[in-house]
């Protein structure tokens, strides 16, 4: 017998891109205009409407959406999967703080619009919110302590697994590391990465994964920091950077966020 499906052309680039599309402003909120819980002041006053501009440059933090990364920082998400994927290299892709599940399940999208069956998208997350910082340490993470005691962007595991399943993206390519960075990252059975995605905020939880995945990172793979603006995010990365003798040039995404292209194999 054969099914509705056997008929059926292999998508053309132009439908994968209309998909991607889709999916983008989808997970972003952009289609139905979802209404922020937090925006930037529009000439002194609070911002209480949906706004296109702070939706793609990642501004506003959305009520309903599944993220908050804006679209600018998806364009590049996408940007560098297909990059490796077209450049052949090897590796899985990994995001270490998710949130409501987002980036990671853009991760998954592109992968099945290319119809890719040999990587993993690891979802690496306390699903607990921030940890404490250790202030007296790093001070700059002064700023996170109350957003850490108050749970503030704290979304369980189950919530993001449902993400996933709602745009028919949960599947065996799909792996969850729930706990802390300096826990799960260590001993996480991954063994190469292609595109390696930074959006845990603090100086510590930055260092770790760097500390614990950028070895695993292959020539030609990508590091995406999604906190680069923050004084204790981009501190942990200038050190790490300069520990490790990194040198390839640091790009803007958006003002917020930045990526390099790691050149050496090391």
């Amino acid at each position: 017998m054969i099914s509705p499906t056997d008929s059926l052309p292999t998508p053309s680039s132009d439908l994968r891109q209309m998909y991607l599309e889709l999916l983008k402003r989808c997970l972003l909120g952009m289609i139905y205009e979802d209404a922020p819980t937090s925006a930037p002041a529009i000439g002194g006053y609070k911002t209480e409407l949906y706004i296109a501009q702070f939706r793609e440059m990642g501004r506003d933090i959305p009520s309903q959406a599944h993220s908050m990364i804006g679209l600018r920082r998806m364009n590049n998400l996408q940007a560098c999967i297909e990059q490796v994927l077209a450049d052949g290299v090897p590796g899985d892709l990994i995001e270490t703080g998710v949130w409501r599940g987002g980036a990671t399940i853009l991760m998954r999208g592109v992968l099945k619009a290319y119809g890719v069956t040999d990587r993993t998208v690891w979802v690496a997350d306390s699903f607990e919110g921030l940890p404490t910082p250790d202030v007296e340490q790093h001070p700059a993470d002064t700023f996170w302590v109350s957003l850490a005691l108050a749970g503030w962007l704290t979304v369980d595991l189950e919530t993001v697994r449902r993400n996933f399943a709602s745009y028919g993206l949960l599947d065996d390519h799909v792996r969850f590391l729930k706990g802390w960075f300096k826990d799960t990252l260590p001993d996480a059975p991954i063994t190469r990465l292609a595109v390696l995605r930074l959006d845990g905020d603090l100086y510590e939880s930055t260092w770790d994964a760097l500390t614990h995945l950028y070895p695993k990172l292959s020539q030609g793979g990508f590091l995406i920091v999604d906190d680069y603006f923050y004084e204790s995010c981009r501190q942990a990365v200038h050190d790490y950077r300069a520990r490790h003798g990194i040198h390839e040039p640091i790009q803007d995404i958006d003002g917020l966020s930045v990526y390099w292209r790691k050149q050496n194999g090391g």
